[in-house]
């Protein structure tokens, strides 16, 4: 199928012809081919329980469709096969008092996602191939939900649950990241705009000497400019959607921390540990990462350089930078970081 000639590059995101993975790549044990049944509750005439061989049982489709991910990258085109969600609920019987439904997944941190009902009859589907091939474990497999209308985080891997809602739940990410209940790409509804740290919590963590207490805690859209930490030892830590342009983190330990979607621009990160990390989003333009290590870090939309309409580019430094097992690189970065010599960039 050729793309969509109407397709238009949502703002602030980034054209790739990947299909990164994001969030958790496992989901909790017991949810394989044969482990799969799917409950249809809540304000229905009929609850169901459906196994995934009796789903398979009904003809499925296909709908090429883009998909954006609110840590800024966008698929101009990609194959869906499976089945309307409208389809699935038909049997149900759906009550007039129905006004949203929450999809809850088979995962550790029982994941879930909500929208208007209206909006997922027109436009989620219950997923089991992407481009002809069936869905990998990580990317949800073998079955999840697709709502191409919205920032990714709204449709939801391994599918365990359907239920039909008269009150709105929001979601984990919304509840956890502060994310957006609408997850409008067009309008880039990226974080609710209410759910900003208050200036006494930032004034904490600025000062703070041990982390220990702020490694459950999601710090958000935090101006961090030009800090510098009391302690190496910042492993761990969720700064989300954070200003730490020019922020001095020479040798830090970054281990297992969240830094996705904020912006590192200038920042002095001479061998800093980020082993681990999740760096999705993230802007390292213009930073000094020499000698810094990334082993097993989520790098999907994560930017090293920045041009502008002027031809200038803001580059980060990365000689010596140690590259090891990356996940969710996009090409041009990728294309950067091969051509400045750095070690382990995938193909």
């Amino acid at each position: 199928m050729s793309p969509d000639p109407e397709f238009q590059l949502p703002p602030g995101q980034t054209l790739t012809d990947r299909f990164p993975v994001v969030g958790e790549t496992q989901p909790a044990p017991g949810y394989g081919e044969d482990d799969v049944v799917i409950e249809v509750a809540g304000c229905v005439d009929r609850p169901l329980r459906r196994t995934l061989a009796e789903l398979r049982q009904q003809p499925q489709a296909e709908r090429r469709a883009a998909i954006h991910c609110v840590t800024g990258w966008s698929r101009r085109s990609i194959t869906l096969r499976g089945w309307p969600l409208a389809t699935i609920l038909a049997p149900a019987g759906v009550q007039p008092e129905a006004a949203f439904v929450r999809f809850v997944a088979h995962s550790t941190r029982r994941h879930d996602t909500s929208l208007p009902l209206a909006l997922a009859l027109a436009d989620t589907w219950l997923v089991t191939e992407i481009d002809g091939q069936p869905l990998s474990v990580e990317h949800g497999g073998p079955l999840r939900t697709v709502t191409p209308g919205r920032y990714f985080y709204k449709s939801l891997k391994w599918l365990a649950k359907i239920e039909l809602l008269q009150h709105d739940q929001p979601g984990y990410w919304e509840r956890e990241s502060g994310y957006d209940n609408g997850a409008d790409y067009l309008m880039e509804a990226r974080f609710d705009a209410r759910r900003v740290s208050r200036p006494e919590d930032v004034a904490s963590f600025r000062s703070a000497t041990d982390f220990s207490a702020w490694r459950g805690r999601v710090l958000l859209k935090a101006r961090l400019g030009g800090w510098q930490p009391k302690t190496v030892d910042l492993s761990g830590i969720q700064a989300k959607a954070c200003s730490l342009r020019n922020a001095r983190l020479a040798g830090v330990r970054l281990r297992g921390a969240n830094l996705s979607l904020s912006n590192c621009e200038g920042a002095d990160l001479r061998g800093a540990d980020f082993t681990g990390a999740d760096l999705e989003g993230a802007s390292f333009a213009g930073a000094d990462l020499r000698d810094a290590v990334m082993t097993d870090v989520a790098l999907s939309a994560t930017r090293f350089f920045r041009d502008f309409a002027n031809g200038r580019r803001l580059a980060a430094r990365v000689e010596g930078l140690r590259l090891l097992r990356p996940q969710g690189l996009l090409e041009t970065q990728a294309a950067f970081l091969r051509e400045a010599g750095v070690v382990g960039v995938p193909a």
